[in-house]
């Protein structure tokens, strides 16, 4: 805190993000809803799949800026119960598999990923969701998928094999020292460093979002967030660069392999250099009914920072 100048006049309290139950960083927890509630922030990482699914509905209590602070590869996310009789992704037909909900931004670019990329037709999974959904969904799109209740948990049944997948953007470290759970691909790194070399991009799941009274009384706001984005994110790389702030053995090596898989900025901000990442994504949204038709890209941005 401190480290990243703001804008003069500005004052930044930034609020910490963990998600975990048992630590203390819960501001995090419930922020996507908050913010679409409430706009309780002034600015906030939002997921990408429901802020899509508010603009398409002409829904303006939010907008956005090309700035993203989270990405994943859903091939990392994607666990599976080693009795499951599944190697491949085209095995998950005819399978049940667990996802937080359907507009999750994980889920969306998983199902997405299975379907152009491995030949899996997504309708021939039977999928269980585990929370509701942040927007409300027509019962169309949510056709046959099934609830699980709420004196279940996930894991457990994952282990006894009454679900056969699970996919999720933080699998339970738990889970994976499982001896009946394994990761579906075998070389996650190698897999998305394949992913990568063909489109280009890691995908995103989250962007800023900030409420539009914010932006109109400081129109200036969405550009000097993207600066700062980028100041914090050199600063990382610096510390990461430096094997003496590391806690993790092997964090140099892992930088160096990142590097030679990813290049030296696998986390870009602005429109141009995320447009086709956005493109694909809002064609799977399509795809799974999640949004009627296809929308601009550059709706979803606040107009000061749509050239970026």
């Amino acid at each position: 805190m401190g480290s990243v100048k703001s804008p003069p006049g500005v004052t930044v309290k930034p609020l910490e993000i963990g998600l975990a139950e048992k630590k203390p960083y819960r501001d995090g927890y419930d922020r996507h809803g908050r913010m679409f509630r409430n706009q309780e922030f002034d600015v906030c990482e939002q997921s990408l799949a429901s802020y899509i699914i508010a603009r398409s509905r002409g829904d303006t209590r939010l907008i956005g800026a090309p700035v993203f602070p989270r990405r994943l590869f859903s091939q990392s996310c994607m666990l599976v119960n080693a009795d499951a009789s599944i190697k491949h992704p085209a095995d998950l037909a005819g399978k049940k598999v667990a996802v937080n909900s359907l507009q999750t931004t994980l889920t969306v670019q998983a199902k997405g990923d299975l379907c152009r990329e491995y030949g899996v037709n997504v309708d021939d999974i039977t999928w269980f969701v585990q929370r509701a959904e942040e927007l409300p969904l027509d019962t169309e799109v949510q056709g046959s998928t099934q609830v699980i209740p709420a004196d279940k948990r996930i894991e457990e049944m994952l282990i006894s094999g009454e679900l056969d997948a699970y996919i999720h953007p933080s699998p339970p470290p738990t889970l994976l020292k499982h001896g009946r759970v394994r990761r579906l691909f075998e070389n996650t790194r190698r897999e998305g460093g394949r992913y990568f070399r063909k489109y280009g991009y890691c995908p995103i799941m989250h962007l800023f979002v900030f409420p539009p009274t914010t932006v109109d009384r400081e129109p200036w706001l969405p550009a000097a967030v993207i600066a700062m984005w980028e100041e914090a994110k050199q600063q990382a790389l610096a510390y990461y660069d430096d094997p003496g702030y590391g806690l993790i053995l092997f964090s140099q090596e892992a930088l160096e392999e990142q590097r030679a898989l990813l290049g030296n900025n696998p986390w870009p901000s602005g429109l141009s250099a995320n447009r086709e990442n956005l493109l694909t994504f809002i064609d799977y949204m399509v795809a799974q009914k999640l949004i009627e038709k296809s929308i601009p890209v550059e709706t979803l941005f606040h107009e000061s920072v749509q050239l970026t």
